[in-house]
């Protein structure tokens, strides 16, 4: 077989794999796994606890992370509620979070930044820090808490809104992972 033809049949190959073995299927193949976002107070898609709301103590919910990309430079986090009767309405931007880091303790400071250098933007209650759940009357809201490893730290300053994290991940987001709670009055 010349070499045009040995060319084109190890193209067809790999393309031929690419297709029938989309990302998924190849992290199945390879054993890799798709990061994951966990709480201890809350499961997915339950009641987040009273204590983490606005008729609690307020207290940020622990948070707990795994299987993030080997090249991850920092980590961000959104919280917010896109039931709200105003449009989403954000509850936590933290961000510039180590490579190294696992998790957010439960009742993390409504300081602008933590040791190792993350830092906490504005939430749409116009603090610094967490804003938990505080629904009007009616039926439940869902709360989204998503965590994006990052393979560059934003270079943002503290106090920066949810937008403006948005624009300065773009293009830079290796893996996100996602809970939701739910919570009403």
């Amino acid at each position: 077989m010349n070499s045009a033809k040995k060319t084109a049949t190890l193209f067809l190959g790999a393309l031929l794999t690419i297709l029938t073995f989309p990302p998924a299927a190849e992290n199945q193949m390879t054993g890799a796994r798709s990061m994951e976002l966990r709480s201890s107070a809350f499961q997915s898609g339950a009641d987040i606890p009273r204590k983490y709301t606005c008729d609690g103590t307020d207290l940020s919910p622990p948070l707990r992370w795994e299987n993030a990309p080997s090249s991850t430079k920092s980590f961000a986090l959104i919280a917010d509620d896109p039931d709200a009767p105003v449009g989403t309405w954000v509850h936590w931007v933290v961000y510039d979070l180590p490579a190294r880091s696992s998790e957010l303790q439960e009742g993390m400071p409504a300081t602008e930044t933590f040791s190792g250098g993350a830092k906490q933007g504005v939430n749409d209650f116009r603090k610094v820090g967490y804003g938990g759940p505080c629904p009007p009357p009616g039926p439940t809201h869902r709360y989204f808490f998503k965590l994006y490893a990052l393979d560059v730290e934003s270079q943002l300053k503290p106090r920066a809104t949810k937008q403006q994290l948005l624009d300065a991940m773009k293009g830079h987001i290796l893996a996100e992972a996602q809970l939701m709670g739910r919570y009403g009055r």
